[in-house]
């Protein structure tokens, strides 16, 4: 007796129920059960980039005269509702999976081909009005579609992440300017060095925020090289001369993105390293701010019992045994991230090195790890400009104490009064816990008016000797 919930599908291993109501196909259900892997569905950014891709495939087949004119507006359509978010249950593949992508491929190429058969007049699983393969994939491979949704995926993703990271450098500048009047105490190897504000650690900040942007554009540029059109290994094979010529102008077009094919097509189908460099920008983007944030922890430690330069925003209790304990969390949570995009690089650097001749087949860890990194540094940035930094206020009064007990501020003083009775200076207030600036007055170095003058924070933090006009004249 004939299951009204289910139709029979068949592909080249043999037949299959699928479900009536699902736009999906055999393939896709082949895949959804061979690759059970991680749980989750394929990122809603690449399902969108395949739609957009399956949209430009159609227009410059039916440009071109190999796909009629009603199929072609059927499958556009279908593409359209897919990337204005209908559908994407129907996207049911594992996103690690094996195959080089051939199952995300043909995901897409069956709910577009059965919502274009819909929009037809005919019945789900009848691929005689459209078919996934004659019809939606036409002059197309797994081979050049799915790196290209991976280059589209990514960048879709890389400009949200630099949304943030502009808005995180103007949250540092901005604290910069709040905290210049700061002078506290500079630390190289966690020991006492010389005076620092704490408005230039934040400008340091910025600056090095600005570099990692700088990195993720350069590396954004490499992933604009398209293969479209090499379809299987790059020689074009089963891809019509004009549809060749027309596909990538035809997808800027759809997709409101800017790409450019590639030279060598094979090239560009064996060799994944633009997701290696995209992937190193992350990871050093990811190390800069994971160092910022250890910096915060540490200026931010005690509050009694430690640093206790600045106060971070007080976001949860800290502890279920210790009563009032408040933890650094939104700096922790940066650091986590930072692990994880660092582990997500070695990754994609061991896959990327891994393809074989003329083709990479391990293009979907590729995205899985790359767009994790991409998404979760994205949200860890915003989190870490509205939960932490946008808060962070200074304790002026206990960064001069900390300075003014140092034995940090014999370097200035060095020039005046040498170095050989500075290092004695030094030594002597770290034996007798005397300040530096008492033992100076007490051995007649020099008058307090002088030490006033060297000891000026601003002297103490730019460029010059700290009094070099009392050297001068004397």
């Amino acid at each position: 007796m004939e299951n009204l919930n289910y139709r029979v599908e068949k592909d080249s291993i043999g037949t299959k129920d699928v479900p009536s109501d699902q736009y999906y196909g055999v393939q896709s259900l082949r895949a959804a059960e061979n690759f059970n892997i991680t749980g989750l569905t394929m990122h809603p950014e690449i399902i969108n980039s395949l739609a957009y891709i399956k949209k430009a495939a159609a227009i410059t087949n039916c440009e071109v005269g190999l796909l009629p004119k009603n199929i072609a507006a059927a499958i556009v359509q279908a593409c359209d509702e897919i990337i204005a978010g209908e559908f994407h249950d129907d996207f049911i593949t594992d996103p690690i999976q094996g195959g080089a992508g051939t199952s995300m491929n043909m995901n897409a190429n069956e709910v577009i081909a059965n919502r274009a058969i819909e929009i037809l007049g005919g019945q789900k699983g009848d691929y005689s009005i459209v078919h996934p393969n004659d019809h939606v994939n036409y002059g197309q491979s797994t081979n050049d579609v799915i790196p290209t949704a991976g280059k589209m995926t990514s960048l879709r993703l890389l400009e949200n992440l630099k949304k943030e990271l502009l808005r995180l450098n103007d949250a540092f500048k901005l604290k910069a300017k709040e905290f210049d009047h700061v002078i506290k105490m500079g630390r190289t190897q966690m020991q006492d060095a010389v005076p620092i504000r704490l408005g230039q650690e934040f400008a340091a900040y910025s600056m090095a925020v600005s570099r990692d942007l700088n990195r993720i554009d350069k590396s954004m540029d490499e992933m604009r090289t398209l293969n479209m059109g090499g379809t299987a290994v790059g020689t074009g094979i089963n891809a019509d001369e004009r549809y060749l010529r027309r596909i990538v102008p035809n997808l800027c077009e759809v997709s409101h993105m800017d790409f450019f094919q590639a030279f060598d097509l094979i090239d560009a189908t064996q060799n994944l390293d633009p997701f290696v460099s995209v992937s190193g920008s992350l990871k050093a983007c990811a190390v800069t701010l994971s160092k910022i944030s250890n910096d915060l922890r540490l200026m931010s430690s005690g509050p009694r019992a430690g640093f206790g330069e600045i106060n971070l925003p007080a976001k949860q209790n800290g502890s279920s045994i210790m009563p009032g304990k408040v933890n650094p969390v939104i700096p922790e949570v940066v650091n986590q991230v930072a692990f994880n995009i660092i582990g997500n690089d070695v990754t994609i650097t061991m896959a990327a090195e891994a393809g074989q001749l003329e083709l990479n087949a391990f293009e979907p860890i590729i995205f899985y790890c790359i767009f994790q990194s991409i998404s979760t540094l994205t949200q860890a940035i915003r989190t870490f400009i509205d939960n932490c930094v946008l808060g962070i206020t200074a304790n002026e009064t206990r960064c001069r104490y900390l300075v003014e007990n140092s034995v940090g501020i014999i370097t200035a003083i060095c020039p005046h009064v040498g170095y050989q009775k500075a290092a004695d200076i030094a030594k002597k207030a770290i034996k007798t816990g005397e300040s530096v600036r008492t033992l100076i007055l007490q051995e007649n170095l020099l008058t307090e008016a002088e030490m006033e003058h060297i000891l000026d924070p601003f002297q103490m933090t730019a460029p010059g000797i700290p009094g070099k006009d009392l050297l001068e004249n004397k």
